[in-house]
């Protein structure tokens, strides 16, 4: 299909159906989706969940403390925000039930950048995906069933076509009472359509923005009288009425109103007796216009703390169903976050060295997270990205300690994914011939922007302690893995071999017997075991090597029985792991002939040298950024 065809279809599909009103009757008793209201056809378009055990997955059940979690296809890219987006379905749900929350707003608050326009812009986009019925050319969109009386209709349409008299809920409309006059009372006249949400064209969704103080009025929200039409009608006449507002337009559907206590509190008042009563006066001597949809506000924290404490706004605040939108506190998802923001820019292709998001990232989520007491904060964060930090750090909680300790504002302030976005932009594009970004550079601008930004005094140092502290010792070790990695073509075979005789040693050492080599026949007595293990164990700083081979050999002999007998991999246990590495990394001298990118003194070298820099590039690095990152490892290394 090309995409002609394709633009077509769609806009066919989506092309009003016209019926009479006996047949959309008819529609309802087979059809309960016909006199949906807007939150069941949000819960439709929303979907089945996904349903994850978290159990079954070591780093989610530390996250999520084995419970069973739900995600949400439709929200698929909303990393991190699983709590969130199970708020809003919960609220969706409960109105769809007819609970007290088909009368509240839905309102986001969240810090700056922190997701809540995305969000929202997503349950307009869901809105748009199920149909609903409307009387023919009502300016509001009204549903068919408002045309009937609760009181002495209900029955009668539930014995006949199975309507339930909770779905009579909404008055007539001025502009369907005028029909109805002129119709003599003959609502057969009426003709229902079948329409399709739109963004595009306002119909069923509608957004408000707050205005001035001095000249916003509630107009924005329940339309005014055009005067263009006063010379044919008087002025309470529907026909001279224009239903422009925000309420008028989202009728049957979803008002979006942005940071909406910034608005006059004057302008908020119709949203009162629109979500209570399911009606809004006009502003002109008209009946009042329905409304029966969902009311969607969000806005920041310094708003609401604001509104909530000003005592005159006590009648808003009961009527207010409040999801919080923190920042992401975990790094893995953080990571993916910005991924998806590099895949909608032309940065897609462009080459990112490896551990650059992942820097980024920590730092982003560091400066969310509160102080743990007795605990380092890296270490909290760690935690909080559902890592067992059980073996290297024994002062570390339990992410359910670190949660109750920081209480329920833990992510409301601390820097956007805006702001690590802005900073990502600047890293790519800081060299003026490669379109690339490496941590060395980001390093630098990240240094560089908090100078910038003003920040009081005691924010800008426990940012720069991130950096200092955190980030920039870490990033050597990796790149000194990296590089060292790279300079040992048989690395892990190489470790492996560490490994496996440092475990055979351990145990004959343990048991007190003599080690024969089986391929050079050489005799190991206790005292030689013991210096061979030193001498992986040293450089290591192992305190208390009894203890350490004692741990090691059980480790690997429960792991052996569960592996048919066969050794573990030499990576699998992350106390004896550093070690090796350690071991193997010990001689930095060795590194700097084949690294360094000077005259090569043998053909040799200048071989060994192009090998390394090809295993580097097949690592992800551009050959450039090896020049910049190997020079930029040694020179740290010199000045430590």
């Amino acid at each position: 299909m090309s995409i002609f065809d394709h633009v077509q279809n769609r806009f066919a599909r989506v092309q009003q159906e016209e019926m009479s009103l006996q047949e959309y009757l008819e529609l309802c008793r087979r059809e309960p989706v016909a006199y949906a209201s807007a939150a069941e056809r949000m819960l439709e378009a929303i979907g089945e969940p996904e349903v994850i055990d978290t159990a079954k997955d070591p780093r989610l059940s530390r996250i999520f403390s084995n419970k069973v979690i739900r995600r949400y296809p439709a929200f698929a890219e909303f990393y991190g925000m699983e709590e969130a987006i199970e708020q809003i379905v919960a609220y969706f749900r409960h109105a769809a039930q007819g609970l007290e929350e088909r009368k509240q707003i839905l309102y986001l608050l969240g810090p700056v950048g922190g997701g809540k326009s995305s969000l929202a812009e997503r349950l307009k986009l869901l809105m748009e995906k199920v149909p609903f019925y409307a009387i023919k050319d009502s300016p509001v969109y009204e549903s068919p069933l408002g045309l009937f009386s609760p009181e002495e209709d209900g029955e009668l349409l539930e014995e006949e076509y199975g309507i339930p008299q909770r779905y009579l809920k909404s008055v007539m409309s001025p502009w369907a009472a005028k029909r109805l006059k002129e119709y003599g009372g003959d609502i057969s006249q009426f003709r229902v359509v079948r329409l399709y949400p739109s963004r595009l064209n306002q119909v069923a969704i509608s957004k408000t923005e707050p205005g001035d103080e001095n000249n916003q009025d509630i107009s924005s929200l329940v339309g005014k009288v055009d005067i263009r039409q006063l010379e044919l009608y008087s002025q309470d006449d529907p026909d001279a009425y224009s239903f422009s507002g925000g309420l008028c337009r989202a009728n049957q559907g979803l008002m979006e109103f942005v940071e909406m206590f910034k608005a006059p509190i004057k302008v908020l008042h119709p949203l009162l007796t629109a979500t209570q009563e399911g009606n809004y006066n006009p502003t002109e001597g008209m009946g009042a216009i329905p409304f029966d949809g969902v009311v969607l506000a969000h806005s920041n924290e310094s708003e609401w703390q604001t509104f909530r404490n000003n005592r005159n706004n006590e009648a808003f605040l009961d009527r207010v169903y409040i999801v919080k939108v923190p920042y992401c506190l975990r790094v893995t998802e953080e990571i993916n976050i910005y991924k998806k923001l590099l895949e909608h820019s032309s940065l897609a292709e462009a080459p990112c060295a490896p551990d650059t998001l992942r820097m980024l990232a920590q730092f982003s989520v560091l400066s969310r997270l509160k102080e743990p007491e007795n605990s380092s904060i890296y270490s909290k964060m760690r935690v909080y990205d559902g890592e067992n930090l059980k073996d290297t750090d024994p002062k570390a909680k339990s992410i359910q300690e670190y949660r109750d300790a920081a209480g329920v504002d833990e992510g409301m302030e601390g820097l956007s994914t805006r702001f690590a976005f802005k900073i990502l932009s600047k890293v790519f594009n800081f060299d003026n011939h490669e379109v690339a970004a490496n941590p060395v550079h980001l390093l630098y601008v990240l240094e560089q922007r908090l100078e910038q930004e003003q920040l009081p005094r005691e924010t800008f140092e426990r940012y720069l302690r991130f950096i200092k502290e955190f980030l920039a010792p870490r990033y050597v070790d990796f790149i000194g893995k990296e590089i060292q990695t790279a300079y040992l073509e048989s690395y892990s075979e190489y470790g492996q071999n560490i490994f496996d005789r440092y475990v055979t040693y351990a145990d004959f050492w343990i048991q007190d017997q003599e080690y024969r080599d089986p391929e050079t026949g050489e005799f190991l007595d206790r005292q030689a075991l013991n210096e061979e293990l030193e001498k992986i164990e040293k450089p290591a700083g192992i305190s208390n090597p009894k203890d350490f081979r004692h741990e090691v050999v059980n480790f690997v002999l429960r792991a052996r029985a569960q592996n048919n007998g066969m050794n573990p991999s030499w990576q699998s246990y992350e106390k004896l792991r550093g070690v090796i590495e350690h071991k193997m990394f010990a001689n930095t001298e060795e590194l700097l002939p084949v690294i360094s990118f000077n005259a090569k003194a043998s053909t040799a070298d200048q071989k060994k040298h192009e090998d390394f820099v090809a295993r580097m590039v097949d690592r992800g690095y551009t050959e450039k950024q090896v020049r910049l990152l190997s020079e930029w490892y040694l020179r740290v290394r010199k000045s430590q």
